[in-house]
This record gives structure tokens, C-alpha cells and sequence, in this order.
């Protein structure tokens, strides 16, 4: 079996390498491609391989531009560090995925997904495309600690930490700034949620609120908890009892 491995850190490229060996001696390194430009440039004038193992974010952008450039019916195994939220768009193409830090046991399962499914081809990773990138986009702005909020005709990119709560009144989503400004938002709370990072906490069905808003949790009958915010709120924000357990922890991992 000849494979291609696409992965600008070269040390893991290597280990990926040497955990195939170790699985299969017959496995064949056909190259070692660290960007998108280099893997156009090869695949343009090389035999394809049995195999491409694609790392997903390279250097100079995603790796799925190079499938978007060259018709490459190869099928493609990806070795990415994204957790199955960012990578679910792969799924129904049939084709795997390893998590980093990858295991011999990962690979080998990789592995024999491809052996049990030869006919499924790369072209197939194509379609999905658009849904990929929005997913890595929505990553992206999780990271930066951005939020996107649609102002009339414009976006405007909000700092999370600029932002108190999202809430649902009137079965309309609003976001609260500290400054006081609130914004319609289409979004869904649930949708919201995904866009945030950890530092926001789902209380309820209707607030869905930032640390550094909260003053404290006080007890309220029966077991539950009442939130009091830094800023004057005219709304109680309560907390069940099922949930309160997931508000202790995420009050201690955000102390």
C-alpha cells in the first residue's frame, strides 16, 4: 500500500509514518507534503497513492483546497486535532478521521475502515466542502473569543468578554452587552451556545450567561439556585436542581 501523508509539523508527520510501519511493514511512503501549494504541485505531476493521510489546517490555508483544485479520486483518512464537533461533517462520507494525539489503535482502526471501503473516493469529501469550512470558521471565531452580531445591514464582531448574556424573552434572542446595549440576535440559544467558548454558562431554556456577570449563586428552594448578576437584571435567573451540579463545576473551573 503506497500513502501520502499532508502535515506541515514534520515530527508528526514522521510518527505517523513510523506508527504505519509498525502496523503494516508493507506500507509504503510515497511523500511527505507540508502545504497546500506543495501537494497541488505534486499531485499535478505524480502517481496517485493508495491512501492520503490530511492533516485538515496547513500553513498556507485547508487542506480540502487541494481537492477543490485537482480531482483526486484517492481516499482520505484525516489526522486533525479538532474534537468530533468540528470534524462531524466528515462522517457521511465514509471516510475516517484520528484525533491528535493519535494511538497505534486509532490508526489501525482508520485502517480498516479504508481496506472495508475501497470504493469510497475523495470526490465525496468534495461535497461537503462549504459544511466544513463553516465548521472551521465556527471554530475559528470561538478561539478569537469573537461573536458575530447582525446589526441592519452589517456585522459587527462583538469580544466575548464584552458580552454579559444571550436570553430568550418573548420567544426572541437578545444579547446584552456590559454596556448596557442590546441586540436581536437570530441565532437559537442552542446554536449560541456552540459559538461560545467556556467561560458562558447555559442556566436555563433562557439565559445562557457569562462569568464575569455573575456575583454569586445563592440557595433557593427547593435545591435549587438563584443567580445574582453584577448589574442591576429585573429578571430572576434560577438554576434547577438537575443542573446544579453542572453550575459547581463550572463556577470552579472558572474561578
Amino acid at each position: 500500500m503506497k500513502i501520502v501523508i499532508i502535515e506541515d509539523e514534520e515530527l508528526v508527520a514522521e510518527d505517523l509514518y513510523i506508527t504505519l510501519q509498525r502496523i503494516d511493514p508493507e506500507i509504503q511512503l510515497q511523500a511527505i507534503l507540508s502545504s497546500v501549494s506543495e501537494a497541488v504541485e505534486y499531485f499535478s505531476s505524480h502517481s496517485r497513492p493508495d491512501l492520503i493521510f490530511s492533516d485538515i489546517q496547513l500553513g498556507d490555508g485547508l487542506s480540502l483546497e487541494i481537492y477543490q483544485q485537482l480531482e483526486i479520486d484517492v481516499p482520505i483518512i484525516f489526522c486533525t486535532a479538532y474534537d468530533n464537533y468540528a470534524i462531524e461533517a466528515f462522517q457521511s462520507s465514509g471516510i475516517d478521521y484520528v484525533l491528535k494525539p493519535y494511538d497505534k489503535m486509532s490508526i489501525e482502526r482508520a485502517i480498516q475502515k479504508f481496506l472495508n471501503l475501497k470504493t469510497v473516493l475523495a470526490k465525496d469529501i468534495l461535497q461537503q466542502y462549504e459544511t466544513v469550512k463553516q465548521t472551521l470558521e465556527s471554530y475559528r471565531l470561538k478561539e478569537s473569543g469573537t461573536f458575530m452580531i447582525r446589526y441592519r445591514d452589517r456585522l459587527l464582531p462583538v469580544s466575548l468578554d464584552r458580552i454579559a448574556m444571550f436570553y430568550l424573552e418573548d420567544e426572541v434572542n437578545h444579547i446584552l452587552l456590559f454596556s448596557g446595549k442590546t441586540y436581536l440576535i437570530p441565532e437559537t440559544l442552542e446554536e449560541t451556545e456552540k459559538q461560545v467558548n467556556q467561560t458562558f454558562f447555559r442556566a436555563n431554556r433562557q439565559f445562557l450567561i457569562n462569568r464575569s456577570s455573575l456575583q454569586e449563586a445563592v440557595e433557593y428552594f427547593p435545591r435549587k439556585m438563584k443567580l445574582v448578576m453584577t448589574f442591576s437584571f429585573d429578571k430572576e435567573i434560577i438554576v434547577s436542581r438537575e443542573k446544579k451540579p453542572k453550575l459547581i463545576k463550572w463556577l470552579n473551573n472558572n474561578l
